[in-house]
């Protein structure tokens, strides 16, 4: 990690910085727990409480009629699935190491390496995650059948570069308001529980919701990612383009923001009052 020749070219630097953010994205697995089973087995039980949850309380209010025609599991976890992925890549991003943390005394190590680090490991977390339940419930209860399955990783990976995304604008106001961005990204977090729509089916909600939701990106990517799985539906009040060119200009944004916060950070910001 830390050499004393500096390789030539860009070549050479390109598979410096691709190291670095390799050990730094282990590292950031590792601070979530000190054994990666135990680590994930967590996050899991998370996502499978959540299904679950989600399962009865569809089942206790009769709604199960107004999803999908197809597996209702399946639905339920196409949801779950993306606003998990969506979520925990904020708040990685949000919590990664700031300009003043400590690990910026390494030489070789800088905001953008803990940025993509933090938002690498939540992908990998969450992409484990889901390839383990899906595994258990196709083995254990029913075969999981995906009508475009290269379609719906697209919108997983879309869901986690929007979050990546958000995050980077909160990562950027946080040195100057702290206590205003945690109170924003967790009120942003809680909201998406109904905002994301992922309890609803957006082709059979009439006009005057779909203005509550269109704005957000994780509504659009859940959307299309039904439209994917799903053999038989076909999206109409959603697109790919919005939160993709939503994501690029809130990063380049954050980019921006983060650069000019860096240079202005201060080790005071950490002080205790």
């Amino acid at each position: 990690m830390f050499q004393v020749s500096k390789p030539n070219g860009s070549t050479g630097s390109a598979l410096r910085l691709g190291q670095l953010i390799y050990h730094a994205t282990v590292r950031s697995l590792r601070k979530t727990h000190g054994n990666a089973l135990i680590g994930l087995l967590m996050n899991m039980m998370q996502t499978v409480v959540f299904v679950m949850a989600f399962f009865v309380m569809f089942s206790v209010m009769g709604w199960r009629g107004a999803a999908l025609r197809g597996d209702f599991l399946l639905y339920i976890m196409s949801g779950i699935f993306l606003f998990m992925t969506h979520t925990k890549a904020m708040g990685a991003v949000v919590n990664s190491e700031g300009p003043s943390s400590a690990m910026m005394k390494h030489a070789p190590m800088n905001t953008i390496i803990a940025i993509s680090a933090a938002a690498f490991g939540a992908l990998y977390i969450q992409l484990l995650t889901m390839l383990v339940v899906l595994g258990i419930y196709h083995l254990a209860i029913t075969p999981v059948v995906v009508d475009k399955p290269v379609g719906a990783m697209g919108m997983v990976l879309l869901s986690w570069f929007s979050g990546v995304a958000i995050g980077m604008v909160f990562l950027a106001i946080k040195p100057w308001f702290p206590g205003f961005v945690q109170v924003v990204s967790n009120v942003y977090s809680r909201a998406n529980m109904i905002a994301s729509g992922k309890m609803f089916v957006a082709n059979q909600m009439p006009g005057f919701m779909l203005a509550f939701f269109t704005w957000n990106p994780l509504f659009h990517t859940i959307d299309q990612c039904r439209g994917y799985v799903f053999i038989n539906y076909n999206p109409h009040h959603s697109n790919i383009s919005y939160p993709f060119w939503l994501s690029v200009a809130l990063i380049f944004i954050g980019l921006m923001g983060e650069h000019y916060t860096r240079k202005n950070a201060s080790l005071s910001w950490q002080a205790k009052r």
